[in-house]
Order: C-alpha cells, then sequence, then structure tokens
C-alpha cells in the first residue's frame, strides 16, 4: 500500500493540474474550517473595517490646557523715555518708503534704527528700487499679540505693510515685515 501512494503522490505533483487541485483543496479546507468556527458575523475577525470606530477622548476639552488664554493680549508697555510701538511702525514705514533717488545704504542707514539687528542684516544690501510704495498713509494700527509682541498694520499708497515689532528690554523694534498689496 505504501508504494501504491507514493506513486500515487508522485504523479499528482509531477502535473501542474495536479498541483493546481492539492492548491484548491487546501484553500477550501482553510476556507472551511474558518466558517465551520465563526459565529455568522463576516466581521467579526476583519483586520480592515469598513466602518471607523467612533474617536476616543482622552481629555475633557473644557479643561483649561494654559496654551491659549481667552483673555485678549495685554497692551504693549514701554519704559518711560523710549518709543511707542506706533511711533517706531511710523518711523520704520515712513523709511522703507523713502526708497526714490537714494542710495541702498542710505535707505538702510534710514531703516537701522528702528529694526532688530537680525532684520537690518537681512535688510543690508537690498535694493530700494522693488520697495512698491512711496508713502505711508494715516498712522499704523497696532494689534498686540503678547507681551513684549505686536503687529503694526501700515497703510500705504500700494498696500498693507505689516511689521513684526518686539520689545527686547522694553524698547520697540521691528524684527519682520510682511507685504499685501491691494
Amino acid at each position: 500500500m505504501p508504494r501504491f501512494v507514493e506513486l500515487s503522490l508522485n504523479r499528482i505533483f509531477k502535473s501542474r493540474w495536479g498541483v493546481a487541485l492539492v492548491i484548491a483543496a487546501l484553500v477550501l479546507l482553510v476556507v472551511g474550517t474558518g466558517r465551520l468556527f465563526s459565529d455568522g458575523d463576516d466581521r467579526a475577525g476583519a483586520v480592515i473595517s469598513t466602518v471607523s470606530p467612533a474617536p476616543v477622548l482622552s481629555a475633557n476639552p473644557d479643561d483649561d490646557d494654559s496654551v491659549i488664554s481667552a483673555d485678549p493680549p495685554p497692551s504693549p508697555t514701554t519704559d518711560p523715555g523710549t518709543a511707542e510701538p506706533e511711533a517706531v511702525a511710523y518711523a520704520f514705514a515712513s523709511a522703507w518708503v523713502n526708497h526714490r533717488n537714494i542710495s541702498a545704504g542710505a535707505w538702510h542707514d534710514g531703516l537701522a534704527p528702528n529694526a532688530t539687528k537680525d532684520l537690518s542684516d537681512d535688510l543690508a544690501g537690498v535694493d530700494p528700487a522693488g520697495v512698491p510704495a512711496d508713502r505711508v498713509l494715516g498712522r499704523p494700527a497696532i494689534v498686540p499679540v503678547g507681551e513684549g509682541l505686536v503687529d503694526a498694520v501700515v497703510t500705504t499708497n500700494a498696500g498693507k505693510l505689516t511689521l513684526r515689532l518686539v520689545a527686547p528690554d522694553r524698547h520697540w523694534l521691528v524684527d519682520g515685515i510682511d507685504w499685501d498689496a491691494s
């Protein structure tokens, strides 16, 4: 009998059809066994589900996490004898729009007293001919962002100039420039 089994298996595995038949039988055996032991719920053992579970909250959203405060940002403060942020923004913006018939060095020298060292270094060598505005219209609008940090929105004849002012040692200086053409 063992010789008969050996010859039969040898004939089956030498043929492509025989190998395919054995693989199909194994697949049917595995699927049938899985269905026999399942409880009838098709999704019970699914690895990938079509319905995502509801998110689980791990914190109460009403608790104060001290990241964002509902209180308004503090008003800008200055030391006696130093310029207010509005005055610094106006002086910087006035020097910024003064770009006609002036050298790059003279234009930079007009900006430097009201700018941080980093911004002054960034503006060194900039060609003032690229400045899109020619004059400041009105006073800057100050928007407090945080303690020692404000934005000043300056309206010009060609758009809005937003200046980021910082107050290291309570002395206001322009640290960033953003231009919005209108």
